[in-house]
């Protein structure tokens, strides 16, 4: 099998790729300036190589977009590829595979870019590795590249409108991810507009 081979990624962002991952979510948006994208799950399946399993399923992103060098209140997501270590919400473990962290913090009140109401947006979230502690609840506020670069990148669920930084899914969708997802198979997060990633 071609275990190299993933669909519209090319060999820079699959060189990033850990040896040790065999889940690989893949998050695309049509364009560096776009809020739209799109994840595709998929599992290494020693034989034949990457087999989707998940997806496709629309998401969301940051409001203005993506970026290799993200700071805080930029608005845009990073690019790149990041261990999905943690899970948590403020409803009970759906059955995942991950370290799950039920907590009330996640809370989510206020309204979104559009003036959609956020409730609920963390009734299920997944912590991208992204300036954090892996091993620690997604509240967890330790950035170890420093506070100016960002931090908080969740996969969460989607409440109608672009996000800061984070990637949002319909809940359906982040309760099939975190039944899928499974800590012994390393998986990581693969993000980026279409064109970065198939670089």
């Amino acid at each position: 099998g071609d275990h190299q081979h993933l669909p519209g990624i090319g060999p820079a962002m699959l060189g990033r790729i850990p040896a040790t991952a065999r889940q690989v979510l893949v998050v695309t948006g049509p364009a560096t300036d776009t809020n739209e994208a799109r994840v595709m799950l998929y599992q290494l399946d020693p034989g034949v190589g990457w087999v989707p399993v998940a997806g496709p399923w629309p998401a969301r992103n940051g409001l203005r977009g993506w970026t290799d060098d993200h700071d805080e209140n930029d608005l845009r997501t990073p690019i790149g590829v990041f261990p999905l270590s943690d899970a948590a919400g403020l409803l009970p473990d759906p059955g995942t595979r991950l370290p799950y962290h039920q907590d009330e913090g996640f809370t989510a009140s206020g309204t979104g870019h559009l003036g959609e109401p956020l409730e609920g947006a963390f009734d299920y979230v997944i912590a991208i590795d992204y300036n954090r502690v892996p091993g620690n609840s997604p509240l967890d506020e330790t950035r170890p590249l420093g506070d100016g670069e960002g931090g908080g990148v969740w996969l969460h669920v989607d409440h109608g409108g672009p996000t800061n930084a984070c990637i949002a899914l319909h809940k359906a969708y982040m309760m099939a991810l975190l039944r899928v997802l499974d800590a012994d198979r390393h998986p990581v997060v693969v993000m980026g507009p279409e064109a970065v990633l198939r670089a």
